[in-house]
Parts: structure tokens; C-alpha cells; sequence
């Protein structure tokens, strides 16, 4: 598949950068940001939304600061899985993450602004001009959502990345920035309820880094995912549990989920309510089947809708084996 012809930016710095899509913007042309393009790049080949400039972040060599509480959005997914200074659970979830050597590619950045995807959606130019387009990319059609039909108000398109719902866990603060200054915001407000849209980022706006609270090395707890091969494959259910404490002794509790829905979903309610009345085991069975009756998915991905739901409270019963089990 041939790559469509765009301009690549390469800046050496953020205000280099901003500098750039400032520019841009004042012209009216329609840009995208690239980090490890692994997301980004396939889909330009399959004609998926495309835009004649693209600016690349690969130089921009402040952007890949790692520390304990700092995440830059270009640190590598690999590098993040292995350095002793990440914390544990953000270390499981990574080493997850497709292949070695997509994260070897991949970044902070790009994982987080993953693009939802469909299984209308996710197709070659050729096969998606064969039955007429969809809501997602209408091509100027004023095409029908494929999945849910004549609802064309929302985009049903499946968040599949790993690292928000652990985050979410952790209390992260995503911090963006744009030509019109920088912002912050808890990591569970980054996200929005549309398929499309995705996310709160503006118009040249992007993601320049995470950071967690000083708290975060007193949480401990584990990443669980349903997917259809042990490499590559993005989750069909991917749920996240964090806990402060002991099972006799538990202070705090928090539980998210990806791979289900347009946006990855904090559970806090659902955990808050188990937490009142712990109970090890019968507290994680009860938990489990909170998940399962709120979250919805649809039928977009490669495993039907009632077999992803039916597979939510095994996730959350494995995601807290250590912890019933008095593991370390």
C-alpha cells in the first residue's frame, strides 16, 4: 500500500514544535502530530484520515524525560518497561503492549492518543469503498455509523490501548500543550465519550508528558487483558486494579477498563462500594459483576460483545490474585 503524499516537520524542541503548528494553524492546513508511528503511519497506508502536513516529534528530545513521577510522551514503550525507575504496575501493562519491537517504536504519547478503532473502520481504501463508507471516515458521504445504524450523532469506534486505564489507577495528571499555552487535567478527564473526537485535545494541542503523585509508590497492583494472541493484537477487555494496603487491611481501592468502549473507564463508584464492606474473594466476585453490568461494549472488534462482558470478571478476579493471595 502506497504511503499518501504529506510534508513532514521535524523539530528539535517543544517550542520548536508549537512553533510549527502555530504556523500551520494561521494557514487553515490540517496537521497531524507523529511520535513512534505505529498507529499513525498503517493507517495513513490504508488511506484513514489523512492530512497534507505531519509534524514529528522524534527530535524532540525533552519529551523523553523518565523518572519516577515524570513520563514524557516520547519515552519509548520499551524503555518504560524496563527501567527500574517506572513503577510496577505501569512496567506490567507496557511489557503487554504488542511486540517487542512495536514497543521498541511506540511511546507514552502515542499509546495514550491511540485512535479507536472498528472493524468497519479499520480496513483498506478498497474495501471500505466496496460497501460504501461509515460515520467515522465518510469521505464527504454523510455516511451511516456501520455498527449502530441511523444514530449518526456518536461514533461507537473501540479504545484499545493499555496504558490510560493503569494510569487512571495511579492518578495521573496528563499535561498538554499547544501554541496558545499548556493545561493539566486528572488523566480520567483527557478522555471523551465519542469515537471520533476521542479525546479533549485541541486543535494543535498534544500530549507533552504524565506525571503520578508522590502517593503512587504506596499503590500496588496488576494489569489483565483479554486479547485474541499473546503478541500484537490490541485488547478486547483490558482491566486495571490498584490497591493501598493489605487484604485484611484495605485503605484504598480503585479499578479501570479499556477495550470495551469509546473512551478507557474509571470505576471509582464500583470500587468505593466494595471497599465499604471488604470482603477478599466474595468482595472481588461482587466487583466483577459490577463491571460487567456497566460496561458496554459493541460489536466492533474480533470477539462478540457478550463473551468480552461475560470475560470482565475473570479479568478482575486474575487481576487481583496477588493481593487474595498475599503475593508480593
Amino acid at each position: 500500500m502506497r504511503m499518501p503524499p504529506f510534508v513532514l516537520h521535524s523539530p528539535k524542541s517543544i517550542t520548536e514544535a508549537m512553533s510549527i503548528a502555530e504556523t500551520l494553524l494561521d494557514i487553515g492546513e490540517d496537521f497531524d502530530w507523529v511520535s513512534g508511528g505505529t498507529d499513525l503511519l498503517p493507517n495513513y497506508k490504508w488511506h484513514l484520515n489523512t492530512k497534507p502536513s505531519v509534524i514529528s516529534l522524534a527530535g524532540v528530545e525533552e519529551m523523553n524525560r523518565l523518572s519516577e513521577n515524570h513520563i514524557g510522551g516520547m519515552v519509548r514503550l520499551h524503555d518504560l518497561a524496563n527501567d527500574e525507575s517506572t513503577h510496577p504496575l505501569i512496567r506490567q501493562a507496557t511489557s503487554t503492549i504488542a511486540s517487542v519491537m512495536i514497543r521498541r517504536s511506540g511511546t507514552v504519547g502515542g499509546n495514550i492518543c491511540l485512535d479507536t478503532r472498528c472493524s468497519w473502520f479499520n480496513q483498506t481504501e478498497e474495501w471500505r469503498r466496496s460497501i460504501e463508507w461509515c460515520h467515522k471516515c465518510d469521505c464527504d458521504t454523510s455516511a451511516d455509523c456501520r455498527v449502530i445504524p441511523n444514530q449518526n450523532t456518536l461514533c461507537v469506534a473501540t479504545y484499545q490501548a493499555d496504558l490510560a486505564p493503569v494510569l487512571m489507577c495511579l492518578d495521573a495528571t496528563i499535561h498538554l500543550v499547544s501554541p496558545s499555552g499548556s493545561r493539566s487535567m486528572p488523566i480520567q478527564d483527557f478522555f471523551e465519550l465519542d469515537g471520533i473526537k476521542r479525546n479533549v485535545l485541541a486543535a494543535g494541542e498534544m500530549v507533552s508528558h504524565i506525571t503520578l503523585p508522590e502517593d503512587a509508590k504506596n499503590w500496588s497492583g496488576s494489569y489483565r487483558k483479554l486479547r485474541l494472541r499473546k503478541s500484537w493484537d490490541f485488547p478486547e477487555a483490558g482491566v486495571a486494579v490498584a490497591w493501598n494496603g493489605t487484604n485484611d487491611s484495605l485503605q484504598g481501592l480503585r479499578i479501570a477498563t479499556t477495550g470495551c468502549e469509546s473512551i478507557p473507564r474509571s470505576h471509582n463508584e464500583e470500587a468505593s462500594s466494595v471497599l465499604k464492606a471488604w470482603d477478599g474473594e466474595q468482595s472481588v466476585k461482587e466487583l466483577g459483576q459490577m463491571i460487567r453490568g456497566v460496561v458496554k461494549p459493541v460489536n466492533n472488534t474480533y470477539f462478540p460483545p457478550s463473551y468480552r462482558r461475560k470475560m470482565l470478571p475473570v479479568l478482575v478476579k486474575r487481576a487481583f490474585s496477588s493481593l487474595i493471595e498475599g503475593a508480593v
